[in-house]
């Protein structure tokens, strides 16, 4: 794997202007990954402003094959969370906190964030949050609660965060959906804002067509990319495919993420969606990792870095 990465180092190197410095792309697990010049190995970039880390889709309450264990694999995700020399600003989980909306599960994976000690964390619902009762446990016990439709926004270090709900109101195998209220809203939150903010948006489903025979894409994501293309940087982030896929889109890029419980199949390689299966028990961390998010103080694209258990 040493030598993976140095042939790595050796093949992707680019002079990219990055906070003063340059970015070097490494191949590692198959995923090329952005990681300012002059890191050391324990990847805490020089010169951020600051980082945070996406997990998403824990499922807790899920004990199935090929991952009996997800409060487990969640504990080790987040344990790697806490052995970063540079701690996180905060945590996103974008969606898929528990697997069947039980409030026994809420609990369980609210005591797992607890036990990490890892400060502020900012949530999501994805659509086996809302079963039963139309999020209304997830969002008491989660929600930010800055709007009746669960949707919000914050800013941090000049980066303006929106958290955006599109896992209501589904039909089975359908689409995500924003609604028009939410569109709304999303227009007038980013109408004050100078075109040189950089943006992150999260949401569970994503928000791009990746695989619309699955239900992978969000119905109405379209006009909210209306509202963002204005921008010199936007990073989006989704989870619920379990295992990352990248779009570029002029100055947006979509991520989909890893899930630190059990991974999918790539878009269209199987029947239906659902539990890889066929993942032996000693491969599976190779599957399942965390996301870190890097900021400089110089503009320009945020670094994004997947890490995985293995």
């Amino acid at each position: 794997m040493e030598q993976d990465n140095e042939q790595g180092r050796r093949q992707f190197l680019k002079c990219m202007a990055w906070a003063g410095a340059g970015t070097l792309w490494l191949m590692k697990s198959g995923v090329l990954q952005a990681q300012p010049l002059g890191d050391n190995d324990n990847g805490a970039a020089q010169g951020s402003a600051f980082s945070f880390v996406q997990i998403s889709d824990s499922h807790i309450g899920f004990h199935r094959a090929p991952n009996p264990d997800v409060v487990g694999t969640l504990r080790r995700s987040l344990a790697m969370i806490r052995a970063q020399t540079s701690q996180p600003a905060f945590v996103l989980h974008t969606g898929d906190l528990t697997h069947l909306s039980k409030p026994e599960q809420f609990d369980t994976l609210a005591g797992l964030m607890q036990e990490a000690r890892l400060g502020r964390s900012f949530y999501v619902p994805g659509e086996h949050d809302v079963i039963g009762d139309n999020g209304a446990e997830f969002f008491r016990r989660f929600g930010e609660k800055q709007h009746a439709g669960g949707w919000y926004s914050f800013d941090q270090g000049g980066v303006h965060f929106v958290g955006l709900i599109n896992v209501l109101n589904l039909k089975a195998g359908g689409l995500g959906l924003l609604g028009a209220d939410q569109l709304a809203w999303l227009k007038n939150d980013l109408a004050g804002l100078s075109a040189e903010t950089p943006i992150v948006v999260f949401a569970h489903m994503p928000l791009w067509p990746l695989y619309p025979q699955w239900g992978w894409g969000t119905d109405d994501s379209a006009q909210a990319m209306t509202y963002l293309r204005r921008f010199g940087s936007v990073t989006v982030l989704n989870g619920h495919i379990h295992q990352i896929q990248q779009k570029v889109e002029g100055h947006i890029t979509f991520y989909t993420a890893r899930s630190t419980a059990y991974p999918q199949p790539a878009p269209g390689a199987a029947p239906a969606p659902g539990p890889l299966q066929s993942v032996k028990p000693d491969a599976l961390h190779r599957y399942l990792g965390i996301r870190d998010v890097r900021h400089v103080h110089v503009g320009g694209a945020l670094a994004v870095t997947d890490e995985v258990m293995a």
